[in-house]
């Protein structure tokens, strides 16, 4: 299959072409949410991401297994190890079993998700139900020599790793500075090594959520979840592992250590991560108070909104900027977003009042594909798709203008080029929600037509009666005379 997919590998930080280790086979494993609360923009942005990547490598001809973790276990509140579950926290302070959080807040991910118009993923594994591949990781990491255990809890030894191997191969970090900003948290006395982390934790009293191991009952640290299913569906080595640049250190760190520790070389072959997402300016975080959920925008019920934002605008806003760089949100942006995006689907939607001519003059639709294509190649490029795609809306305004003509073929290529790439590559669509709004007008504009009507039947203009009767007819309009005045339906 010919290919010239490029994308940029942040293990090797370059960009490299895109060859499959069993094509037309692709294995992609992305991190997904820990749910214990709503999404917010930050779980939109990998979403979208992959999302994108997922829809090309398909259109490619490459057939995709997208897997998809939900963390619901073992993710701590410090993202190390220690302090309280995040989900069982949550259970506890609502007085709710830790699978109504989870069934709860996935529910809410998934609507979300619909909603910006993410495609599922071909497999969504759960970390509680998969605790058994779990313990055996640990158990091949002990094994191994490279794991210890200590008061019921197993620890990854980074130093013994460290000699044998390279632990910071991804982030670019030694282990003198791993171990110089690694915070002493309680109960880090169990370990060797202040940056060792957590493969097992043997569970407290109070702690809700727990499962019998052959060294306590407790649960898996929350490194092992991704090891162990990116194994189970994808194999010992696969092609793409996602997630955002946060995830680099340490949780995708840990990610290669546990699988090189545990199988003898490293399991995945291109590292993919999407920046980081800033409100005005500065990183959005519950603590600063600036955290804006998914739902909040959608209905703009936020101090920090000055209006809602469609799921498809959020989509376009995230689409303006490249993947690899930082998404700064503010009103502003999100408005010129929603102009901009408006402007995109309402010059595809002016593709269809053209009447082609015998030749194309004026325009050059014909390269349009191809630069669209280059920008996808190149590392998912969708800011210089977008900018092409309005290139194409020039073309298809100065038809309009009368300042062009365009002939059959070429008016189909455009529609064919729109077609792909805003939609299917994209995931753009037109969105139902202003209908609500844009029905009232039509309502409006209708019953204002009848009410001529009404007035020119009075006056015995039979004529004029007749035109706005017929001509709304012949748009699906049925109107009947009342004795208090007139009612009308659409015939759709």
């Amino acid at each position: 299959m010919e290919n010239k997919l490029v994308i940029y590998n942040t293990l090797n930080r370059r960009k490299e072409s895109f060859v499959p280790l069993h094509a037309p086979h692709v294995g992609m494993y992305v991190c997904g949410p820990t749910v214990y609360g709503d999404p917010h923009l930050g779980h939109a942005r990998p979403a979208i991401t992959f999302d994108i990547l997922f829809r090309y490598l398909q259109h490619l001809g490459y057939k995709v297994r997208y897997v998809r973790n939900i963390t619901d276990v073992g993710h701590l509140e410090h993202d190390a190890d220690e302090g309280e579950d995040k989900i069982a926290k949550k259970a506890r302070l609502e007085q709710l079993e830790p699978m109504e959080v989870v069934q709860y807040y996935l529910l809410r991910y998934h609507k979300a998700m619909e909603a910006l118009n993410v495609l599922p993923p071909s497999i969504e594994p759960h970390a509680s139900g998969h605790i058994i591949e779990q313990i055996k990781l640990v158990e091949e990491i002990l094994k191994n020599g490279y794991a210890y255990e200590s008061q019921g809890s197993v620890y990854f030894d980074v130093a013994k790793y460290n000699k044998d191997h390279h632990y910071g191969v991804l982030s670019g970090r030694n282990l003198d500075d791993v171990i110089n900003t690694t915070r002493e948290l309680d109960g880090q006395q169990e370990k060797h090594n202040p940056a060792d982390f957590a493969l097992w934790k043997c569970a407290q009293p109070e702690h809700i959520m727990r499962w019998p191991s052959p060294w306590s009952d407790g649960f898996p640290g929350w490194h092992c979840e991704c090891t162990a299913m990116g194994r189970k569906y994808l194999g010992e080595t696969f092609d793409i592992h996602g997630g955002g640049m946060d995830l680099i250190f340490p949780h995708h760190e840990c990610e290669i250590a546990q699988a090189v520790a545990s199988e003898g070389h490293p399991m995945v072959r291109y590292w993919m991560h999407n920046n980081m997402i800033t409100i005005n300016g500065q990183k959005m975080g519950k603590s600063l108070g600036n955290f804006i959920t998914l739902e909040e925008f959608f209905t703009g019920s936020n101090k920090l909104l000055a209006q809602a934002y469609s799921p498809m605008t959020i989509r376009f806003f995230i689409l303006q900027a490249h993947y690899r760089s930082t998404v700064d949100f503010s009103n502003e942006a999100l408005q010129a977003a929603e102009k901009g995006l408006e402007r995109l689907l309402e010059g595809i939607k002016n593709l269809e009042r053209i009447t082609p001519s015998a030749s194309t003059l004026g325009i050059e639709p014909a390269g349009l594909r191809e630069k669209c294509y280059e920008a996808m190649n190149d590392d998912l490029n969708t800011p210089i798709v977008i900018s092409h795609l309005f290139d194409g809306i020039r073309m298809i305004n100065t038809v309009l203008d009368k300042k062009a003509t365009i002939s059959a073929a070429d008016l189909e290529e455009l529609k064919s080029v729109f077609h792909l790439f805003a939609f299917d590559i994209l995931g753009l669509k037109a969105e139902g929600e202003n209908n609500a709004a844009r029905e009232e007008a039509f309502s409006k504009v209708v019953d204002m037509l009848l009410e001529e009507r009404m007035k020119a039947k009075a006056n015995k203009d039979w004529a004029t009666s007749d035109k706005i009767r017929d001509s709304l007819a012949a748009l699906g309009f049925e109107v009947k005379d009342t004795k208090d005045g007139f009612t009308w339906r659409l015939n759709k």
